[in-house]
């Protein structure tokens, strides 16, 4: 089984969050596991799959974003158990 890897989109505002998330879901096979306010009218979502479906997913969800405006990504292959814990992250490819 492929390693469960993480991929996080930071968006300005809501609806270039839900754009963001509805890209990413459609593009690869991934779960959504995690949505924070972040602060400062900033929020984050976190996807969780194999790494090639989290970076497809990732890649959508930024272009998607693009049109709302401002958005951060990052995909990070293999986080450890200490930093799943730290971002108290459930789900994902068990």
């Amino acid at each position: 089984m492929a390693e469960m890897s993480l991929g996080i989109v930071e968006t300005r505002g809501y609806v270039g969050l839900i754009e963001a998330s509805d890209a990413m879901v459609k593009a690869a096979n991934v779960k959504v596991i995690k949505y924070e306010k972040v602060g400062g009218g900033r929020l984050a979502i976190a996807v969780a799959g194999d790494v090639g479906a989290v970076r497809v997913a990732v890649e959508a969800g930024v272009e998607a974003g693009k049109r709302s405006g401002d958005v951060w990504a990052t995909v990070i292959a293999n986080p450890t158990p200490d930093l799943s814990k730290f971002l108290s992250l459930t789900g994902g490819g068990e």
